[in-house]
Order: structure tokens, then C-alpha cells, then sequence
């Protein structure tokens, strides 16, 4: 799973005229947001075990320095979040001071804030600006703005795929910073539907840190597993629980 595109050339994506630019305007279905709402619930319904190879290509551009960490991600079926690290390439500073504060800050904010993060109408005002091609799919685009400000909530946009009426995209900025090494966070968030679930694909982030200055981070998901092939895989590699004490666990 070896990935050589640079973070920087990736982050035209996160220019919000490159991201609009096909979005074509329209009244809203009146049903999406009620069939995306029922899609989520059936989604955490039917929760699962997940387990999935990722891929974070770092970039410090002021030092000059830059990193690849390679890794296995599980989520529990209560959501929990635990990662082993495979292996390292690059500045033991992008490895501290940047990767391992972001999933830390990552874990976190999905332990402790799930519900109150959730992309809904309890949380968002949402308000529809039309239609835009998707790779081979059709989305909705809604522009959502969090109701109160809370680590997790962003202001931006939520891409729904017209078919299966699951999120494709969201993008857009933290409204609040989830750790005090992060001042702004920026990003896009794609998934891509597989077995009925909207499942990661990609991430890319424009953050600027209080301690090296603006990071560039792109994270690709694959080989994603579900079920008892999820939990089985990840316990032969953690040696124990797949549910076991410590988010993070560093492979030597």
C-alpha cells in the first residue's frame, strides 16, 4: 500500500472554488435529508467491527521534513478507535510532534463526542445548494453550519450520494480546535460505499500547529474488512483484546 503522490499536490481539493465549481443549483428534494438520516441510523444499526489498512503521508513544509506511517486501524462496534503502527518512514518530528498528536486528538474527540458530532439536524442547520457529479455517482450538497461551537463540528459542506442517500464527502473547517497543538484544521473526508456502509476512503488536512507551524496531511484507507474478520485480525496483531487499554500502540 505504497502511495507516492505528495500531500501538497493534493491540497487543490481544498480550495472551496475547485470544490463548488460543479455544483449545479436547485430546490431540495424534500425526502434527502429524511433518507439520509434513516441511512446513518441504519448504518449504526447494523454496526461492526471494522478493521482497515492506512496509509498518512506527512509534510512539514517550513523544516522541510516529512513522513509516512503505515498502519492497521480498527473501530470497535461502540466506536472506539485503536491503531498499530506498522512502520515509519521519515523525521522522527513529523512521527511526534504531527501524526501521533493528530490520531490522539482523533481518538478522543470519537470517544468522548461521538453523538454530540454527528452530522445532523440536532447539530447542523442545513441548507441545500444543488447537485455535483462524484466520480460515477450523483450527491446532494448541503452546506451545514454547526449550531454551537464544539470540538468535532465543522463549517462547510455534506456531499450524500443520491442513491443510496449515505455521506460521499464533507468538507470544510473546524470550528473549534480538538487540541491545543492544533490552531485551524481544514479538510476533506471522502468515503466510498461498500456492502451498504459509507466506508473511508481518503482524508486530506491543511493544519496549523503551535508548535512546527502549517502541516499537510493526506490519509488513505484500504482493504477495508468488517465483522468477526475485522476483530480476528486485529487481536492476532495486538496480541490480545482488540479492545485492549491504550488508543495507540507503536510497533517496533
Amino acid at each position: 500500500m505504497r502511495r507516492q503522490v505528495r500531500c501538497g499536490s493534493l491540497f487543490i481539493a481544498l480550495i472551496p472554488g475547485f470544490l463548488l465549481a460543479e455544483v449545479a443549483p436547485g430546490s431540495p428534494p424534500p425526502e434527502v435529508v429524511d433518507r439520509y438520516l434513516s441511512a446513518l441510523h441504519q448504518q449504526q444499526a447494523r454496526a461492526d467491527e471494522l478493521a482497515m489498512e492506512v496509509q498518512i503521508d506527512a509534510e512539514i513544509p517550513r523544516l522541510k521534513k516529512s513522513g509516512r506511517m503505515q498502519a492497521l486501524r480498527f473501530i470497535s462496534r461502540l466506536g472506539q478507535i485503536t491503531y498499530r503502527i506498522l512502520r515509519f518512514e521519515g523525521d522522527n518530528t513529523v512521527r511526534k510532534d504531527v501524526i501521533a498528536r493528530y490520531l490522539a486528538a482523533e481518538q478522543k474527540a470519537k470517544a468522548e463526542l461521538s453523538s454530540e458530532i454527528a452530522i445532523t439536524p440536532d447539530n447542523y442547520k442545513f441548507k441545500y445548494k444543488g447537485t455535483s457529479p462524484y466520480l460515477n455517482k450523483t450527491a446532494h450538497v448541503f452546506q451545514v453550519t454547526p449550531k454551537r461551537k464544539r470540538v468535532g463540528l465543522f463549517r462547510g459542506e455534506l456531499w450524500i450520494d443520491s442513491e443510496t442517500y449515505l455521506p460521499l464527502r464533507e468538507w470544510g473547517e473546524m470550528v473549534k480546535s480538538p487540541s491545543v497543538f492544533l490552531k485551524n484544521v481544514y479538510f476533506v473526508r471522502d468515503y466510498y460505499i461498500q456492502d451498504g456502509m459509507a466506508v473511508p476512503r481518503r482524508v486530506l488536512s491543511d493544519i496549523s500547529t503551535r508548535l512546527v507551524g502549517k502541516v499537510q496531511m493526506t490519509i488513505w484507507f484500504d482493504h477495508v474488512v468488517v465483522g468477526e474478520r475485522a476483530k480476528t485480525q486485529v487481536t492476532a496483531l495486538l496480541g490480545g483484546s482488540a479492545e485492549g487499554e491504550g488508543p495507540i500502540y507503536w510497533s517496533r
